[in-house]
């Protein structure tokens, strides 16, 4: 197993600080944005053949930890519906 922090950069020197896969420029969020505009994983990995199937794994892991949250946001919007705390 390994850790996010092996597979996952946040750098203000890489990408102005978006989370990349570490040690390439490869965005996190165009990752992300392949598989759910329809690519299959095979598909972004032959895109991007710096990105390996354990830096996805990596990318879903740190997907899914930013999804966890405790208390409802503020405004939480849904497609085209906004939902707003009162």
């Amino acid at each position: 197993m390994y850790s996010l922090d092996e597979r996952i950069e946040v750098n203000p020197a890489v990408c102005h600080g978006t989370p990349v896969v570490r040690g390439t420029r490869v965005l996190v969020a165009q990752l992300l944005g392949s598989l759910a505009g329809g690519d299959s994983i095979e598909d972004v990995l032959a895109d991007y053949p710096s990105v390996t199937a354990e830096d996805l794994s990596a990318v879903f892991a740190f997907a899914g930890s930013l999804a966890q949250f405790e208390d409802i946001p503020r405004v939480f919007v849904l497609c085209d519906f906004t939902y707003r705390v009162r």
